[in-house]
């Protein structure tokens, strides 16, 4: 059987990918190739992927932070640029933390930062039910409990006071540019993954609130959000009796707040 790089319907399939703009479309020949099992299969997707259907929709994964993440229909791709907020919050993590991931998605923070950190408590949230099926997928094999609820509501509420840890990629784009966003994300994601309201904050005063009741003495919250909603949001936090400190990576073009409750 030919290989992905010498299928006699590579040149053909990489022609129409970058015709329909795909700007990796060598990349993403030979994984489509790859994920095909006939020539019907290879047709069959490359007319999704052309149609705007997310490649890592078509393919059931997504690589993230160099682990191979499964994505279902409809879910969020998890961004490259969240291994920033991973890698922040790996850095401040108490030893053996309790952590929650919220607005889990695929789980694909948690499945990242797990092994980094070594919790002796995990658990994911999310109001979406695909996504929250996603991540119980992903998440199994590390023990971590996924829960269906909004925010901080379906933790246990022995936990109220006593994580150490609380990480959320929330819904950060402003409503008026939900319409502005590619079309595979605007067209093939839950809204609720994408929408933060008015100024694109909304959700993520929530989670600020939230942890402020949630977090222990010490305990660090760590979110993503744009460069541009940092300050604002970093007034926010500091209102809910957080410290934050923003940080950049322009190779990720990422941001990430931080945010530590006080001692007492």
């Amino acid at each position: 059987m030919a290989s992905a790089t010498h299928h006699p319907d590579r040149p053909a399939l990489v022609r129409r990918l970058r015709a329909a703009g795909c700007v990796f479309a060598e990349d993403e020949a030979e994984l489509l190739i790859a994920a095909a099992d006939s020539p019907v299969a290879l047709a069959a997707l490359a007319d999704r992927r052309i149609a705007g259907e997310p490649l890592e929709h078509l393919l059931g994964w997504a690589e993230f932070d160099g682990l191979r993440v499964a994505v279902d229909p409809g879910v969020f791709v998890p961004r490259r640029r969240t291994a920033l907020l991973v890698r922040a919050a790996a850095q401040r993590a108490a030893p053996d933390p309790a952590m929650v991931e919220l607005c889990c998605g695929t789980g694909a923070a948690t499945l990242a930062l797990a092994p980094l950190v070594r919790p002796r408590w995990a658990a994911a949230v999310d109001v979406d039910p695909a996504a929250v099926a996603c991540a119980r997928r992903n998440l199994a094999p590390l023990g971590v409990e996924v829960y269906a609820g909004d925010l901080f509501d379906p933790v246990p509420v022995s936990w109220r006071g006593r994580l150490d840890l609380v990480v959320a990629n929330a819904p950060y784009v402003p409503t008026d540019a939900v319409a502005l966003l590619p079309p595979e994300a605007r067209l093939h994601e839950a809204p609720v993954a994408l929408d933060g309201g008015p100024d694109g904050l909304a959700v993520l005063r929530r989670v600020a609130a939230g942890a402020a009741r949630w977090l222990a003495p010490g305990g660090h919250l760590v979110v993503e959000a744009s460069v541009g909603q940092a300050p604002t949001l970093c007034a926010v936090l500091t209102g809910q009796g957080l410290t934050p400190t923003v940080l950049h990576d322009d190779e990720l073009g990422a941001t990430a707040v931080a945010a530590r409750r006080g001692p007492g």
